[in-house]
């Protein structure tokens, strides 16, 4: 038997850690006089190398407990090996943006990644035949909703957007689709469609002043979303927060480019 001064020693863990495992009933003294002396036994070295590696693998004390008491143990390692890989992710994630930063990127744009919560959008889809045609695209939506739906209501927060559906660049002529969050799904009709769009993670940035430097935003985003292993799953969202309805000078212009991806 061991006083836990000894045991301490043998075991490579302080006294203090110790009496902490005794509170949290992990690992008791093999024996305690009248005195309160607490004594261990030599089989319990392995014991407290289990809890010491363990607690290395990252499982909480809380966890330990119950992989003590008989727990599934497999099932509880591959639960904190998924928690693990995330966390790895993340990290990368994290160190890439660094990265960025050591290397003096274009710090106009700062990226942000985030999940996108689930709504139901009604959308217009159409061509323009050039981006001074957009606003009057977008206006008109929503007398063209409110003719079958004269009772729908934008979403709070409001959340709209729009997508080029052709996939490319093009100065004219141009695919269109402008999407607003409503609260609930409307009757479609010729012009106006509802649909559902599930949650999403989204690679975002902001980019303040005039439309005419929204390629410059684009190349930003795309090139940090191939850099860092990203895979585009659906057409980039170009959100409009602030813009010639309520700014009137083009620096004060404000829109957010969120690309989907996983």
């Amino acid at each position: 038997m061991y006083k836990i001064g000894e045991f301490s020693t043998l075991s490579k863990t302080t006294v203090k850690a110790l009496r902490y495992y005794e509170k949290k009933g992990i690992l008791s003294p093999e024996f305690i006089n009248e005195n309160g002396y607490r004594y261990y036994s030599s089989k319990q070295l392995t014991e407290i190398a289990k809890i010491v590696h363990l607690k290395q693998s990252g499982l909480s004390i809380e966890e330990i407990k119950k992989v003590i008491s008989g727990c599934d143990f497999k099932q509880m390692l591959l639960g904190k090996k998924i928690e693990v890989e995330k966390m790895l992710i993340e990290y990368q994630h994290q160190l890439a943006k660094i990265n960025y930063l050591l290397e003096d990127q274009n710090m106009k744009y700062e990226v942000i990644v985030k999940e996108l919560p689930e709504c139901i959008v009604y959308y217009k889809e159409g061509r323009i035949r050039d981006f001074s045609q957009a606003i009057d695209f977008i206006v008109s939506s929503a007398e063209e909703c409110k003719s079958t739906n004269p009772d729908i209501k934008c979403a709070e927060p409001d959340y709209c957007f729009v997508n080029y559906t052709d996939g490319e660049f093009r100065p004219v002529d141009i695919g269109y689709r402008y999407c607003q969050a409503v609260t609930k799904e409307g009757i479609p009709n010729d012009i106006i469609k509802f649909k559902k769009l599930d949650k999403v993670k989204a690679v975002c940035i902001y980019h303040k002043g005039s439309y005419d430097l929204l390629r410059e935003a684009y190349a930003f985003v795309l090139k940090y979303v191939e850099d860092n292993g990203y895979r585009i799953i659906d057409l980039p969202r170009e959100r409009f927060i602030d813009g010639m309805w309520n700014k009137e000078d083009t620096k004060d212009w404000l829109t957010e480019i969120q690309v989907p991806v996983e």
